[in-house]
């Protein structure tokens, strides 16, 4: 660690309990009368602008009071319940093992030996005297009270921190109740950022920008990024028959944040400042044993209150699922982004509702990846059943036709129902029959939307190993349930055996990696986007970063992130590295559109794109997106243009780059996208988002349209840079490969510093050796071992039914 002794000399403000610089605590005495009910100078910002930025999410104070008290109901439910049916009710009686005698002078004879749902349940003292006769009973319900006690303050509590909120959005902000879901998150941030020009919210800078304040909603998601990233959380777990697992969970995952980040022994000594001893190096080995002490402590209460939360799991998952599972069974057989594949395909700096919407708008295409791997064993077992099945079912379902009384003999219901769930998961084996079975075309769709894939993926996509690998980014959801069910019991031997003997890595990385911004405390230094520190020379950074192999961030995190956050946020003006690789990225891609196809030939092929890449989207960015993607087929199939021309093979970054070189060459200076080559209705252009005067809303339907139609754009202009420094990754890193697609080694050429900033786009040269990928863990090394060898076991993914490009 001496190569970075340079990297941990800080120049620090003194640590105060509220955020502000010595000599300033006094400053509150001096606000103006006038300014008693403003936000001069808050005292912790991180707090402040994590809720303003939930309110708007949440939409409003109401939703957000609302959702909070049906949570406590839920809990009171579950409990009530559960203590009911455990206590309260006569089984017996209930499944007629026992008869019951009714008399009466009004009891109808033939009535006298049915059971009735009263009849089931004890008397109310009774009841009582079974509760309190159960110490163990007595003692469950002491701990969920005092817990849902403890729900109660919290919830008076945010309705209290909500409420000021609110006041925040109508007085300070000038947005009314019920115009906050008209405004997206850019129109908020702007009018924070206009506000503190005012009102000093933030006393250490006269100026916020946007990164600020992004830095501070996502102070310690960014140190789990950068964990993720690094490999560092011990998430991987190698199980004697299956493998290599992914597992992480959200009581995992709240266990991390405890221990690191705002739980008693964490490493930060407040919400924004790391403990000055953790960065200094001289005691690094004592403080990674005082960690694991605190480590082994959690891990140990974890362990003692895994019954109880066990117990929870199990209740919570049965009333939540059961219902759904007896109505819609093939809901588990859905996919889900896991916990983990969150913080994998998570760029720095990126809100929660940018998240989302990227990894929603990458849903059908990872399902259909998914879906495309089909086994002809399983297939024709999953036929057979569902016939078989399905013919049981018909007779029984005919027979309560022709006579109701059929539904009374037992346990046919019970026959119906099973039947019913067993054909719905024979059916999800089923392939559809007219699927085209193009594996390397569908993960090339998936990176366009999560933007990050392993080098050894690429010409692997039809191998289990990959589909395997994407599965634990892209789970079933019943796979989901079953970890969590699971957290109570692993969580404890995780922390306890694996996370206790990385303490002195985290010590390191806390230290080497943490620096202090001047108006935001202690961030992830990766969160900075600094290619200088962190850059990664096989991502177009080659020349413009002094990252070591430890500094560098893996898989292009460091790049990705720079060209996501510029794109959401044009208005931020990036520090001179990262403009400074902005601008080579321009350059570059400026040389590729040279030699690439026009954007009126991608979009005059837009439709029979579209259709191979089977996208029933007809929005103007996610059509063009889908001509980038299969141009390289249609070109490399010698396909006639509609001029009867032959169009010379290109590849995907060819096409990207002359799609992002006729975007930002018509880019406007108020809105994040433009309607290069006419892509964009000319309403958009007199809607640009703009912080007005009156604070008022002209023709909001116009205005909410500009805004989905530009955030189309801004995700389709990532989706599209994602493709074009991917393929030249590929290029700098790797000799052409024949992988169904044509690989067209482009001149590096030196980049044109004169242009100007606005593009977001490009790539710079490389020459040095890549550096292993992981994957959560997964090494390059042993993927290229296997790489030639063929799998031919009963999984391994071929054309079946459908055909194959």
């Amino acid at each position: 660690m001496a190569n970075f002794e340079a990297y941990q000399e800080y120049q620090r403000i003194e640590d105060f309990e509220e955020d502000s610089p010595p000599g300033e605590e006094d400053l509150l005495l001096h606000v103006p009368e006038g300014l008693k009910d403003s936000w001069h100078h808050v005292k912790n910002l991180d707090n402040f602008f994590t809720r303003i930025y939930h309110f708007h999410q949440k939409n409003g104070f109401s939703c957000m009071m609302l959702s909070e008290f049906f949570e406590l109901v839920q809990f009171l439910f579950v409990v009530t319940f559960t203590t009911f049916l455990v206590n309260c009710v006569e089984y017996d009686v209930l499944f007629a093992n026992r008869a019951v005698n009714h008399t009466g002078p009004s009891q109808n004879p033939l009535d006298r030996n049915k059971v009735t749902l009263p009849d089931a349940i004890l008397p109310s003292q009774q009841c009582t005297q079974r509760i309190q006769d159960s110490s163990w009973i007595i003692f469950l319900l002491i701990m969920a009270a005092i817990f849902w006690i403890y729900r109660l303050i919290k919830v008076f509590c945010n309705l209290l921190s909500y409420w000021e909120i609110r006041q925040f959005y109508i007085k300070a902000l000038k947005i009314r109740k019920d115009e906050l879901c008209n405004f997206t998150w850019q129109e908020v941030q702007d009018r924070l950022i206009s506000l503190q020009r005012e009102q000093q919210m933030c006393i250490h800078k006269k100026e916020l920008t946007e990164l600020d304040i992004y830095h501070r909603i996502l102070r310690f998601k960014n140190y789990m990024v950068a964990m993720i990233n690094k490999s560092l959380l011990p998430v991987q777990l190698q199980l004697p028959l299956l493998g290599n697992v992914i597992f992480l969970t959200q009581g995992l995952k709240y266990n991390f944040e405890l221990i690191l980040f705002w739980g008693p022994g964490s490493l930060f000594q407040n919400k924004w400042n790391l403990h000055p001893k953790y960065k200094r190096s001289g005691n690094r080995l004592e403080l990674a044993q005082q960690l694991s002490r605190v480590i082994l402590l959690i891990g140990l209460a974890n362990l003692l209150l895994c019954p109880f939360i066990l117990v929870w799991q199990v209740l919570y998952a049965f009333f939540s699922y059961t219902e759904v599972i007896r109505r819609e069974p093939g809901s588990l057989g859905a996919r889900r982004w896991s916990l983990y594949g969150r913080l994998y395909l998570r760029h720095f700096n990126e809100l929660d509702h940018e998240l989302h919407g990227r990894l929603g708008r990458g849903y059908k295409p990872t399902s259909k990846y998914m879906n495309s791997f089909t086994s002809p064993l399983l297939t024709v077992l999953a036929k057979n059943i569902a016939f078989f099945s399905g013919s049981v079912l018909a007779v029984l379902i005919a027979l309560t036709i022709y006579d109701e009384d059929v539904l009374t003999v037992q346990h046919i219901l019970t026959a119906i129902t099973v039947l019913g769930v067993v054909i719905t998961i024979a059916r999800s084996f089923i392939p559809d029959e007219h699927m085209v079975w193009c594996p390397e075309q569908l993960l090339q769709c998936v990176l366009a939307h999560i933007h990050y894939m392993p080098d050894h993926w690429r010409g692997h996509a039809n191998k289990s190993e990959t589909r395997d690998e994407v599965a634990q980014l892209f789970q079933y959801k019943a796979v989901f349930i079953l970890e969590e069910l699971l957290s109570p019991i692993v969580t404890p031997f995780i922390l306890i055996f694996h996370l206790r003997n990385k303490s002195l890595e985290i010590i390191d990385f806390f230290r080497n990696f943490t620096v202090e911004v001047v108006g935001v405390g202690d961030i992830c230094s990766f969160a900075q986007m600094d290619i200088r520190r962190h850059g990664n020379p096989t991502w177009m950074s080659e020349g413009q970063t002094e990252a070591s192999i430890y500094q560098q961030a893996e898989n292009g995190k460091t790049e990705l992130s720079l060209m996501h956050f510029t794109i959401q946020n044009p208005r931020w003006q990036p520090p001179q590295e990262s403009s400074l690789f902005i601008s080579h990225l321009k350059g570059k891609v400026q040389h590729d559109a040279q030699g690439g196809p026009s954007t009126q030939l991608l979009l005059s092929e837009a439709p029979l794109c579209t259709s191979l890449q089977s996208n029933e989207s007809a929005t103007g960015p996610e059509n063009l997106l889908a001509s980038v993607l299969a141009h390289p087929i249609l070109t490399a199939s010698g396909l006639q243009g509609r001029d009867r021309r032959f169009i010379p093979p290109s590849t995907a970054a060819s096409a990207a780059a002359s799609v992002l070189a006729s975007l930002s060459s018509s880019q406007l200076p108020h809105t994040s996208r433009s309607h290069a080559h006419g892509l964009l209705p000319s309403s958009v252009h007199s809607e640009a988002t703009m912080y007005h005067s009156d604070h008022t809303i002209p023709n909001s339907d116009s205005h909410i349209r500009s805004n989905a139609l530009n955030s189309e754009f801004a995700s389709a202009e990532m989706s599209l840079h994602a493709i074009y420094m991917h393929e030249l990754h590929q290029q700098s890193s790797h000799p052409p490969r024949t992988s169904g697609q044509w690989q067209n080694s482009m001149p590096m050429r030196d980049p044109h510093t004169s242009m100007g900033l606005q593009a977001h786009s490009g790539h710079g040269s490389s020459t040095s050796l890549p550096t292993p990928v992981q994957l959560g863990g997964w090494k390059e090394e042993e993927e290229e071992d296997e790489a030639d060898q063929e799998i031919n076991s009963g999984s391994t993914p071929k054309p079946g039914t459908g055909s194959s490009c």
